[in-house]
């Protein structure tokens, strides 16, 4: 499955190859050929199903743990929380999903840089969008889409008041990028820097 979004790179790049190829340019039909099959790569849109542990909260994207912060805080969150940051590169499943299920109660989208999103400075200078979830019992977590170097562009497709099911597509950043993900102490985390997660099956920390 490829994403809607990506069907304005997609179509034109196909035209290009047929063009190229017609008109039997060789080289220039390869390097177009190379750059259709990266952007098709880029927005492919798997279908994940996890049947785990019901206290699992799962990871909102593909990628890599860069920071896991055990003294960290959000505006949307009340005190202290606890923070996970995972980078993509423009090689991973760039569709974002939800953590857990909940009602969205609020997003927050702020304009900003586009510093490289593996650096932590990221997490406040760049433009992002944070996602506040909101679970039948109360508890909150907050999901922030955070735009990279290259990523300039935030895709959500919820809007407050909204309901969302743990696993659920809910976005995407275009080509490379970061999520940060902030829990409430209560709940434990389950990564380290380093390991590499998938979104809406790795499972980065539970409910207690």
């Amino acid at each position: 499955m490829i994403v809607p979004e990506g069907l304005p790179f997609i179509v034109p790049l196909a035209v290009a190859v047929a063009v190229a190829f017609f008109y039997n340019a060789q080289i220039l039909t390869a390097i177009l050929l190379l750059l259709l099959l990266f952007v098709l790569n880029f927005f492919r849109n798997p279908e994940r199903i996890f049947s785990g542990d019901e206290r699992a909260l799962l990871s909102p994207a593909d990628g890599r743990v860069i920071r896991v912060d055990d003294e960290a805080s959000h505006e949307l969150m009340e005190g202290s929380c606890r923070k996970v940051s995972i980078f993509m590169n423009v090689f991973n499943v760039h569709v974002n999903r939800a953590p857990c299920s909940g009602v969205i109660s609020s997003i927050r989208y702020k304009k900003g840089a586009f510093l490289s999103a593996d650096k932590d400075a990221a997490s406040e200078q760049n433009e992002k969008n944070a996602l506040l979830i909101r679970t039948g019992e109360g508890r909150k977590i907050v999901t922030v889409q955070v735009a990279g170097l290259i990523a300039r562009r935030i895709v959500c497709w919820l809007k407050e008041g909204m309901e969302v099911r743990k696993g659920e597509r809910f976005g995407m950043i275009r080509f490379g990028s970061r999520l940060d993900v902030f829990l409430p102490r209560d709940a434990s985390v389950s990564v380290n820097i380093g390991d590499k997660v998938r979104a809406g099956e790795t499972p980065i920390g539970y409910w207690p």
